[in-house]
């Protein structure tokens, strides 16, 4: 299981700059005022040789004091059901307020390990005034100052000190795990009762009606492997933001758990902003993917034009990783739907795929003679030798070559898009190494 950690606090203590920080991204929008984070932000966090899933809670809406910590405390109560480590962030500058106070109650009941970040510690001079921080009763303050980063490395060790051990899962691994992923109410429930031919998952008209990431193994028509169905949760009195939090994070933890990833869009509204949120997900995990298209029957145009105009729409939408299938479906009245798993058996072959040395140097040599790289100062790159390493996440060939510093992204894609015109990479991500021989 991936590892999640959550940055909690009241607005303006400088979680989105700590997000970005911990991510080295420039992800989350940072400003003065209060409560610019709108949106949830996930982003990945790998130290030394441990990797997690950091997310820093936001989404706030201010309207009148008790609202607003009302807000808080769901986000935090959250928090504390789903991620593994909580960052508790505190401004040093301006101490403890009420609204942390409120925080570290809800905290201090939690059974979850909990780090109290002194934030804004931008120089040594402002470390003992941390001491007060001690009095909210969760342990050691970590003074750090996420805008110019000084003791964020000390931070990441503790977390990933405190992080759970991976616990070995009683399964078969060898077979292939397919997640089926996608908004709520996109049909991913309806999908996985149509292959497996009953009403196991309970579906409604309402969003969210699915409580858990279910694991369901499928063994039909010579297919063997593990469905999973990642699901937004909706509890009693919990608003639409928090569902939507919670189907993030079951989704997180099922993509990362996953071979191949069916994203699941909705005929009717097309693509959204979230539905790229949870693709760029898939890109960053490195993930296979296929691309369905629910509710088709609901379409009235069906024409091979309108087809390809949504084919095209969503590769340009979802660019540069184009070389993905798209599947036109209705889980509602079964069409194709078996085709979307031939197509998944298909694209996780194609992750565990090896060609021979010997075959890659003859088909791409040749290629590579006629379309050099672009020579750089002069100097001339020569590419002599190609070979895909053993397997691995994804398929990975190394080039061998003189200058390999000098060969640009645009030529990475040049040879990873060769590679896909000779040999049938569909729905899996590649990696292109280029090293010195």
């Amino acid at each position: 299981m991936g590892n999640i950690v959550a940055i909690v606090g009241r607005p303006n203590v400088g979680k989105s700059t700590l997000f970005n920080r911990l991510t080295q991204t420039r992800q989350a929008i940072v400003n003065e005022e209060a409560g610019t984070t709108r949106d949830r932000q996930y982003g990945k966090v790998e130290w030394n040789g441990k990797d997690f899933s950091i997310i820093d809670t936001g989404g706030w809406v201010i309207n009148s004091d008790d609202v607003f910590e009302e807000e808080i405390n769901k986000q935090v109560q959250i928090a504390i059901e789903e991620a593994d480590v909580i960052l508790f962030v505190v401004d040093i500058i301006n101490g403890i307020t009420d609204l942390d106070s409120e925080v570290a109650k809800i905290l201090r009941r939690a059974k979850k390990p909990i780090v109290v970040v002194a934030n804004k510690a931008d120089n040594f001079e402002l470390h003992p005034s941390s001491a007060e921080f001690y009095s909210l009763g969760l342990g050691d303050p970590f003074c750090v100052s996420a805008v110019n980063g000084s003791c964020t490395g000390d931070l990441l060790d503790k977390i990933v000190e405190l992080l759970p051990e991976e616990k070995p899962d009683d399964w078969d691994e060898e077979l292939p795990r397919i997640a089926v992923i996608g908004r709520p109410n996109a049909g991913k429930s309806s999908l996985i009762n149509a292959f497996i031919g009953e009403d196991r998952h309970i579906v409604t008209e309402i969003a969210g009606t699915t409580r858990d990431s279910i694991y369901t193994r499928y063994n039909k028509f010579g297919l063997n492997f593990y469905l999973v169905d990642t699901a937004g949760i909706r509890k009693k009195g919990k608003v639409n933001e928090d569902m939507e939090y919670y189907s993030v994070i079951r989704s997180i933890r099922a993509i990362e758990n996953s071979d191949v990833c069916i994203l699941m869009l909705d005929a009717t509204r097309g693509i959204e902003s979230q539905d790229l949120n949870i693709f760029s997900l898939v890109q960053k995990n490195k993930k296979g993917l296929i691309v369905c298209i629910n509710k088709w029957d609901l379409v009235e145009d069906k024409s091979q034009k309108a087809i390809t105009y949504y084919e095209n729409t969503i590769r340009e939408r979802l660019a540069p990783f184009k070389d993905f299938p798209i599947l036109f479906i209705s889980a509602l009245t079964k069409q194709r739907i078996f085709k979307v798993l031939e197509t998944a058996k298909e694209v996780n072959d194609n992750r565990r795929k090896r060609i021979p040395t010997a075959k890659l140097n003859e088909v791409m040599l040749p290629i590579i003679e006629n379309y050099p790289p672009p020579s750089w100062k002069g100097k001339y790159v020569k590419i002599k030798y190609i070979t895909q390493l053993p397997a691995g996440v994804v398929p990975s060939f190394v080039f061998f070559c003189n200058l390999p510093q000098w060969v640009k992204e645009p030529y990475r894609r040049f040879l990873e898009n060769k590679i896909r015109e000779n040999w049938d990479f569909t729905g899996t991500p590649i990696n292109i190494f280029i090293r010195e021989k």
